[in-house]
């Protein structure tokens, strides 16, 4: 075993003996200084108390790092499966390239899916198809009796990814693709940057428990500010958000060192200071003050549609929601369901893998529960959560979204 550990190492000191006996040769001085580099290592390796690795299997023990640096890529192209959804799987990717360069996205010879396994997904399709469809008209009005300003909402739209865990790039190419579709862009929580503004795509401002864009210099709901950029006939909803699937009941947390005057202009906060949003909203504790709230928002923007968004956890907390809906009269327009397969710019990983229900079965969960409570007529339902497909569209419009 001694020997088996050591054995690289004695190589190179072989290697370097050797080459000192040689140094005659033209040769000799670049394999002298390989071999003196790889000894030097070796050292250093030997002596270090840091990894044990390292310590144990001098030199080639650093072949570990080297492997793991490249093991993502070796995943990606020689060991994943076509199916292997993490996060999104070889076929639904090439799906979205070839789509998005509006190359041919058909497949001959049939499905290489196994139909029989557990967990295949299908449509039952009938005897009778109706008529093709027109896309234009697949819409849906949002905004119920207290909206003034209803939104005609594409079914499929951008979800929430805030300008500071995406770039600006990355946010002007987003709006420019809701402008070119005509469907709608979420802000995030992170406010609305002049990036959101350069294309002119439909905007859902999204509001969470940081009230950027609105926010005092304390960190409280501003309805003043909130009033001013609510104004901006390309807001088009407010969306105000409990929780998200990557990270439900965790604020949102942007490193000092991310914080750029940029940044700090559309939050509302200072630069180069840890901007923390805390994991609970300030200015309502309660259901019953939640839908107040709801209709303070809807009567600062001028009647413009007013939903929010969560992950559920306690399906009974959800349930009180409801119940406030009823006693108070005031119903929100829309609830963004989002499961907790959901992506996000940073999270621990116990709350990206281990919190929150899956978005299927919370999007069934909420939608019979409005039905149970007769109010599911007055309350459009959407769905976030890797939904990239018309299959992935039609799948969660069965359970119950609109």
């Amino acid at each position: 075993m001694f020997f088996s550990r050591f054995t690289v190492l004695g190589l190179c000191l072989a290697g370097l003996l050797f080459a000192l006996t040689r140094l005659s040769d033209a040769w000799a001085l670049p394999v002298l200084a390989i071999f003196s580099c790889l000894c030097l290592l070796g050292v250093i390796d030997l002596i270090q108390t840091r990894h044990a690795v390292r310590r144990n299997y001098p030199i080639i023990g650093r072949l570990r790092w080297a492997f793991e640096k490249i093991r993502p890529e070796i995943r990606q192209y020689l060991i994943e499966g076509d199916d292997d959804q993490t996060p999104f799987s070889r076929a639904q990717r090439s799906l979205v390239y070839a789509r998005a360069k509006d190359e041919v996205s058909d497949r001959p010879f049939g499905t290489l899916s196994d139909v029989y396994k557990n967990g295949y997904e299908f449509i039952s399709h009938s005897t009778k198809p109706k008529p093709l469809a027109d896309p234009d008209s697949f819409r849906v009005p949002i905004g119920g009796s207290d909206a003034r300003d209803p939104y005609m909402a594409s079914i499929f739209n951008i979800s929430a990814m805030s300008f500071g865990s995406l770039s600006a790039n990355a946010i002007r190419a987003l709006n420019e693709g809701a402008k070119l579709g005509d469907f709608a862009h979420d802000t995030g929580e992170g406010g609305i940057s002049p990036y959101h503004r350069e294309n002119g795509g439909d905007l859902i401002w999204e509001i969470g428990s940081g009230y950027f864009g609105c926010r005092t210099e304390k960190g409280r709901f501003d309805p003043v500010r909130f009033a001013d950029n609510a104004a901006d006939p390309q807001v088009k909803m407010i969306e105000l958000k409990l929780s998200q699937g990557a990270k439900p009941g965790h604020g949102g947390i942007l490193p000092g060192e991310k914080v750029s005057p940029e940044i700090a202009a559309t939050r509302g906060i200072p630069v180069g200071v840890d901007c923390i949003s805390p994991a609970e909203h300030s200015a309502f504790s309660t259901p019953l003050e939640m839908m107040q709230f709801l209709a303070q928002l809807r009567t600062l923007s001028k009647g413009k549609p007013v939903g929010f968004k969560l992950c559920v956890g306690h399906p009974w907390e959800f349930m009180g929601m409801v119940k406030a809906m009823r006693e108070t009269g005031i119903f929100p327009d829309f609830i963004v369901v989002d499961g907790a397969e959901g992506g996000t710019g940073a999270a621990p990983v116990e709350f990206a893998d281990n919190l929150g229900m899956p978005m299927r079965e919370s999007l069934l969960f909420v939608h019979n529960t409005l039905v149970g409570a007769g109010v599911r007529d007055r309350i459009k339902i959407g769905a976030a959560g890797k939904i990239v497909s018309a299959f992935d569209i039609a799948a969660v419009l069965g359970l119950g979204a609109d």
